[in-house]
């Protein structure tokens, strides 16, 4: 199959290439490469990174799906590789096992905490995760973010890595756009929001005030711990208030990725209340 300007397009059947093997151990690793560049996968995905005006490093192509990610092609910065491997090289390197043929090495923004946290604005949510294990709770938590317009989402201990391609997969694309910071300390990074005005609430299955009940406005800080355990000691210390949501007895919890959903839309209903 041919793909349009064929001068970008490098044919490449070697597992040792070094961009390949590059976007194999990413994959296989969950993190950066040593240049900073994270893999993805899926025309979806790609395309929605090609909408966030992240920076690529190379696309890859294989041959059965080239005919689909040929149109990203001219999208591509000049200074962008653009492989095209054959179907066993392209399957041996990415994460899903039936792959859709296109791939990508990009860069994601990286931010300052203290550089958001400087913004005067009197109206802001910052969401904190401790112990989210699960890649598709805190994909959809990192969709939810961004939906609800979440100023930051913070990372804190024992948290999946937000590289990890099931956590991009989940979040169609907002882990792009979202400002996501890693705070393995969360608990420290809890008291640096208090010393910016921020009300932390912290979440629990069964204890704590309504949801409906909680006042969300404001400088709010936001917590969601892990389905089974919870927010861990240090940081429920760090809360000013407990809530929960209310829920049927016969459910034990919720998913944290619904949990914090819930929480983000009462939070911007609440927003949207004092605005009007």
């Amino acid at each position: 199959m041919s793909v349009p300007d064929l001068s970008r397009v490098r044919t490449v059947t070697s597992r040792q290439n070094n961009l390949v093997k590059d976007l194999r151990k990413a994959f296989a690793q969950s993190e950066p490469t040593p240049d900073g560049y994270i893999a993805i996968e899926g025309l979806r995905i790609v395309e929605e990174a090609i909408r966030s005006g992240l920076r690529f490093r190379a696309l890859f192509l294989s041959v059965s799906g080239c005919a689909q990610g040929s149109r990203l092609v001219p999208q591509m910065a000049d200074n962008v590789e653009v492989l095209l491997l054959p179907d066993e090289v392209f399957s041996s390197s990415v994460a899903t096992e039936t792959p859709q043929g296109v791939a990508a090495l990009v860069k994601l923004k990286s931010f300052d905490l203290k550089e958001i946290l400087n913004d005067p604005s009197k109206e802001m949510t910052v969401l904190g995760t401790a112990g989210i294990q699960d890649p598709g709770n805190l994909g959809t938590i990192i969709r939810s973010a961004e939906a609800f317009a979440v100023r930051a989402v913070l990372l804190g201990a024992k948290t999946v890595s937000h590289f990890n391609p099931k956590v991009v997969r989940a979040s169609a694309g907002s882990v792009f756009r979202e400002k996501i910071i890693r705070a393995p300390l969360l608990s420290e990074s809890i008291r640096l929001l208090k010393a910016y005005d921020f009300y932390v609430v912290g979440t629990s299955s069964h204890k704590g005030k309504p949801l409906e009940q909680a006042d969300l406005t404001g400088r709010v800080a936001l917590l969601i711990g892990s389905e089974g355990a919870g927010l861990p000691p240090d940081v429920l210390a760090e809360a000013n208030e407990l809530v929960k949501i209310p829920h049927s007895e016969k459910v034990e919890s919720l998913n944290a990725g619904v949990a914090a959903s819930i929480l983000l839309y009462e939070a911007a209903r609440q927003r949207r209340s004092t605005e009007a």
